[in-house]
């Protein structure tokens, strides 16, 4: 078997783990990156929206407390204060590598000012992501994917992968998780292929724990392939229709289409129910074909022509806020594993991440937990992997109905366990990691997060952020985090 060493070995290629590459090989460390897919990957090339940077010391206040409101009670101050503080000496640093910055930002659901920096238009993302990859100097492997961590007592040693080369294994310093979400485990996702959380399933098969894998953000303003229109849209003056042409969001909030995410998605949701769909007007938005070219080639492809008539639109599975716990430094708790971005859970996002907050997190925290983990390297002996599970790919489409229904914007009791008693009856194998394939790995990672995710939503018994109980529709007295280990799952009070 091929095998390889380094310092840091980052699994992701997106906004996190090229940024922590970046930081990590200016210390003078050796990198490698596996990126699943091929370059540019991951969700960041994804992204329409920008990051969004504290205006100035004064903003920084308003900044956290439009967090803090979003998310409904589960955000850390302490950490999201210093993601925060931290925020304007990396929009520095991009700005002098040329990042095409508009100077002008936008204002964006949640926030109370116009902070949001964009890049492209609507192709934030993928502007900045290039831009990272244009100073990396570590080499990425493309269309790897990591089967198995390996262990070295309770130590993370470095991974099995399997790529075009067959099967990889990379001995390493540690290893930092930057492999996105898991919003293909929904049938309606903004989420690309790849978006199998697989970082997460690794990292709680290695013994960390996994936090608030209930809090799903859904987009509220998805086309019917599940294509996004950006959130900036409505920030640039776009309106939401219900079928009859009403206007409706003023009824549901008084902030109207720039009400946080979950209230914006769970009003499109009832909208639909009750009148038979809902519809997003472009039109008022000035030079939109300009503005936004990425939303307007989307909506042509399918037929539609934004320029003239209102587009259909609907909830889809977003952004994942439960994830990986970690420290304010990336650190899972387990020796040598460390994570960053939307596998992890560090606290910023709670119950409902704030508008482009992701991008600035996966910024921020690539950094981190970089700098972390390089101080604190070890190459333990003899490594081995953990077997991989895995499912058959089959099964998926019937997980992912299931998941739908009962895990959507909104969710009832009843289905939840219908749903779980599915999951568990799925005939999950652990197999050696070089016998195995993408796509049984993929639909092993999905099974196993179905279970976890759908046994928090039961558990979970009241109605907060993101996550809406229809039987349970007030939110509880006390905050509380859910947190899986193992056979265990456990509610952990706020700040414990």
């Amino acid at each position: 078997m091929r095998t390889l060493e380094a310092d840091l070995l980052v699994l992701g290629a997106g906004v996190a783990g090229v940024y922590a590459a970046l930081a990590a090989e200016a210390q003078g460390a050796r990198v490698l990156l596996l990126s699943k897919d091929p370059l540019p990957s991951g969700s960041t090339p994804w992204a329409q929206g920008g990051v969004a940077f504290p205006l100035d010391e004064a903003d920084l206040e308003a900044h956290l407390e439009d967090t803090l409101r979003a998310g409904r009670g589960l955000v850390e101050p302490e950490v999201a204060r210093a993601l925060l503080e931290e925020a304007p000496r990396h929009l520095e640093r991009l700005l002098s590598w040329g990042l095409p910055f508009h100077p002008e930002p936008t204002r964006e659901g949640g926030h109370s000012r116009a902070r949001v920096r964009h890049l492209g238009g609507d192709q934030s993302g993928l502007l900045l992501l290039r831009g990272l990859l244009a100073r990396l100097r570590s080499p990425v492997l493309e269309g790897y994917m990591a089967a198995s961590l390996l262990l070295s007592g309770e130590r993370v040693a470095g991974v099995l992968a399997l790529g075009p080369g067959g099967p990889l294994l990379v001995r390493a310093g540690a290893v930092l998780l930057a492999t996105g979400g898991l919003g293909r485990l929904f049938p309606v996702t903004t989420n690309p292929p790849g978006a199998t959380g697989d970082g997460m399933a690794l990292a709680f098969r290695a013994g960390a724990i996994l936090r608030d894998l209930e809090f799903v953000q859904f987009h509220p303003t998805a086309l019917p392939n599940g294509s996004l229109v950006s959130e900036a849209c409505r920030g640039e003056g776009a309106i939401l229709l219900n079928a009859r042409g009403e206007r409706f969001m003023p009824r549901y909030d008084p902030l109207g289409e720039l009400a946080p995410r979950d209230v914006v998605a769970r009003a499109v949701f009832w909208e639909g129910e009750r009148t038979g769909g809902v519809y997003l007007d472009l039109r008022p938005i000035p030079h939109l074909e300009a503005r936004f070219p990425t939303v307007v080639a989307a909506a042509r492809a399918l037929g539609y022509e934004p320029l003239k008539e209102p587009l259909p639109v609907a909830p889809a599975a977003h952004y994942a806020m439960g994830g990986v716990r970690t420290d304010p430094w990336g650190f899972t708790g387990v020796p040598g594993l460390y994570a960053a971005g939307e596998v992890a859970s560090t606290g910023l996002h709670g119950a409902n991440r704030l508008a482009s907050n992701s991008l600035l997190e996966g910024l921020v925290m690539g950094e981190r937990a970089a700098l972390a983990a390089l101080a604190h390297l070890a190459h333990p002996p003899g490594p081995r992997p953990l077997p991989a599970l895995t499912l058959d790919p089959g099964l998926l489409p019937a997980l992912r109905g299931w998941m739908g229904r009962a895990a959507g914007v909104v969710r009832r009791k009843e289905t939840l366990a219908e749903a779980l008693a599915f999951a568990q009856d799925l005939p999950l194998k652990e197999v050696p990691p070089e016998a195995a394939g993408r796509e049984a790995l993929e639909a092993g990672n999905l099974a196993l997060l179905a279970r976890l995710l759908l046994s928090m939503a039961l558990l979970r018994e009241e109605s907060r952020g993101a996550h809406f109980r229809e039987d349970f529709p007030e939110e509880a007295p006390e905050a509380y985090h859910l947190e899986a280990q193992g056979e265990s799952l456990v509610k952990v009070p706020v700040g414990v």
